[in-house]
């Protein structure tokens, strides 16, 4: 993977919990469940107010949900048209750097608004 400490990888449509692509290991060994609550978290923290910014229509990019053993990091893909997908990336605390993960995720963002 292209992240270092990268224990598994997803990219989600969060509007049905389907997993579009999949590669590495996912909690629990099993891809659709991760898919399913990263959906559910996705859309808990966008369907409210608790989480808008200060600044008028800004968007809500990143969530982050730490554990004492790693990481998981959701980066939402936001386009003109249908801004629906979220990059799931579960990583090992020991191994990962979050800083980077979280440069190496946006720019993977960037690129699939750009193809």
């Amino acid at each position: 993977m292209a992240i270092p400490g990268a224990v598994g990888a997803s990219i989600v449509d969060y509007t049905t919990g389907f997993p579009v692509a999949t590669t590495g290991t996912a909690p629990n060994s099993d891809h659709e469940a991760a898919a399913a609550g990263t959906a559910d978290v996705v859309q808990a923290a966008t369907s409210r107010s608790l989480f808008v910014s200060a600044i008028p229509h800004d968007l809500l990019e990143d969530l982050i949900i730490t554990t004492a053993g790693g990481y998981h990091l959701l980066r939402l893909v936001h386009t003109d048209f249908d801004s629906r997908l979220v990059l799931y990336v579960w990583l090992d605390r020991q191994q990962g750097n979050l800083a980077v993960a979280r440069r190496r995720m946006q720019k993977l963002a960037d690129d699939l608004i750009a193809t």
